[in-house]
């Protein structure tokens, strides 16, 4: 019998995977499809709530942990898989923000470095920009990770661990619950055992609650996002090389020179279809940041959706009313600027580790209520 099951292979479910199979224990990884092809591929790869000060403590909290966490993590991927997830600390430009004062004394609390600049420097670090821009806010720790390599690195790193099992193509349709405690899950490929199960299902998590009773307000919010390619510019430079964000859309740069922008935030129950009017909106967007953009190939447009839960603060713990059940989902628009964090503020409560972050504020059981 397996020591852990977790249902849900994106980023937060591999990455709970690779640490309690690194710490010695056994573990099946179950996922309806291939592992990293939802939300965790779909997003852009900001290693920061898109502004950081919008946001609660509890996020924050886990946001400088992540961030702590991600450059070991890149060289740990690297060195264990031959792939490199393309973790970029170039920094970040915020564009016309209009409140900046509450982004300072945010800062300044968190001790996160913070400067406002003027438009010399906007154009030294990116010349090629729109014109007209008077000033900005520029946070220079800032990185990215290049999402779709970082859930490849992954899904190799587990195929290579002798105690993790993937069973891909393989939907959950149940908890296996007695008497109050988890015996395991019935899946379309047969039964799992074990006493311990994770459930990392992103925006469908709370759909296997509900069966039990158990109300999770996670719902899914869906994000339309595109790439350019773009040309080699003069002086061995990229048309963009760092994270731009300007009245709440953004354009991330990549290695290769593609440049991603991003998103809408649309309600739209499970629907992942794109649409035109998104399009059109995604290139605007990219244009009037970025106006070369206008000359360049949208080489793809897609959308993933995201798991919405209240005041973006995910659900992580034990699941009340059913014992050996635990949660790590609802992480909204930050899973990948989360996921290093989050996951193991889980596995060191599983494991009965101190953990790093205070977990009471994130525990399930502050939190859910009763379906019905």
């Amino acid at each position: 019998m397996n020591d852990f099951i977790i249902i849900g292979g994106g980023v937060i479910g591999m990455l709970t995977a690779s640490q309690l199979a690194e710490a010695g224990h056994g573990v099946t990884l179950v996922e309806r499809g291939r592992c990293g092809e939802e939300a965790s591929w779909a997003g852009g790869g900001i290693v920061s709530p898109l502004y950081p000060w919008r946001y609660s403590e509890p996020v924050s909290r886990l946001a400088r942990g992540a961030e702590v966490a991600y450059q070991a993590l890149s060289e740990s991927l690297l060195a264990n898989t031959g792939i490199d997830i393309e973790y970029r600390r170039k920094g970040l430009l915020y564009l016309r923000v209009d409140d900046g004062e509450r982004a300072f004394a945010w800062a300044q609390r968190q001790g996160w470095p913070l400067e406002r600049v003027d438009a010399g420097f906007i154009y030294r670090q990116e010349p090629w920009l729109a014109e007209g821009l008077g000033e900005g806010l520029w946070m220079p720790t800032l990185g990215s990770v290049r999402n779709p390599r970082l859930c490849r690195a992954l899904r190799t790193r587990l195929n290579a661990l002798p105690n993790v099992t993937l069973l891909e193509h393989a939907a959950v349709q149940r908890l296996s619950v007695v008497q109050g405690r988890v015996r395991g899950v019935e899946t379309t490929r047969g039964r799992l055992a074990a006493d311990r199960v994770i459930l990392c299902g992103g925006a469908w998590s709370g759909v296997l609650l509900a069966e039990h009773d158990v109300a999770m307000p996670v719902r899914p919010v869906k994000g339309q996002m595109m790439l350019f390619v773009t040309p080699p510019m003069p002086g061995g430079r990229q048309l963009l090389e760092r994270v731009v964000l300007a009245d709440g859309r953004y354009l991330i740069p990549r290695g290769d020179g593609r440049v991603l922008v991003g998103s809408t935030l649309e309600q739209a129950d499970f629907d992942k279809s794109t649409t035109e009017e998104a399009r059109e909106s995604l290139w605007h967007s990219a244009v009037a940041m970025l106006p070369a953009l206008a000359e360049c190939r949208v080489e793809h447009h897609w959308a993933g959706l995201r798991p919405a839960a209240p005041d973006g603060i995910p659900f992580i713990g034990a699941v009340p009313g059913i014992e050996g059940l635990f949660v790590n989902a609802g992480h909204f628009r930050n899973g990948l600027v989360l996921a290093p964090a989050a996951t193991r503020l889980l596995v060191d409560l599983l494991l009965e580790r101190e953990p790093a972050i205070d977990p009471t504020l994130y525990r399930p059981a502050r939190r859910l209520g009763r379906a019905g």
